[in-house]
């Protein structure tokens, strides 16, 4: 498969560096980057990382807005200005640095979550919440396109106007 997926716990080591999900680099080797890129979200407190499918998706939202606009700028600010490339060492591990941890609140174990082209990284404790607020969200989501959906499959009644 070449898409993040799953979640998936692990604990920084003493020298803070903490081991990247087998699968999840297995995703990276085929996706042939070199590093991790890595930003802060910009919505919610965790990073999201990845190679190339990363960076092209970001530059589809950059080729959405003119070279020089003040949308450009703060998109490439946030997104690029505030990222950095990760060295992966041999054993898979990658070192975060202080300010990304800070970002994060990541203290000592980290919880790594598929997103598909991406992953993020999260504080175990918050991903949690963060994962039942989604939870409830898609739940709300479904009622509301279902209801749609069996509203459009009520036959009108005769003599109804359109």
């Amino acid at each position: 498969m070449d898409r993040f997926v799953s979640h998936f716990t692990n604990r920084l080591d003493a020298k803070g560096r903490v081991s990247i999900p087998a699968s999840f680099r297995a995703v990276m080797t085929r996706d042939g980057y070199e590093g991790l890129y890595v930003h802060p979200s910009l919505d919610a407190e965790a990073l999201d990382c990845g190679g190339f499918a990363l960076v092209r998706e970001i530059d589809a939202v950059l080729a959405r807005f003119a070279t020089y606009s003040a949308e450009h700028d703060v998109y490439t600010t946030a997104l690029l200005g505030d990222g950095e490339i990760l060295k992966v060492d041999p054993e898979g591990r990658i070192a975060l640095p202080d300010r990304f941890k800070a970002y994060a609140n990541i203290t000592a174990d980290v919880t790594f979550v598929g997103q598909g082209y991406k992953f993020q990284i999260w504080e175990p404790t918050r991903f949690r919440t963060h994962l039942e607020e989604a939870r409830n969200q898609v739940r709300q989501l479904r009622r509301r396109l279902g209801a749609r959906e069996a509203g459009a499959e009520q036959p009108q009644p005769r003599g109804a106007r359109e």
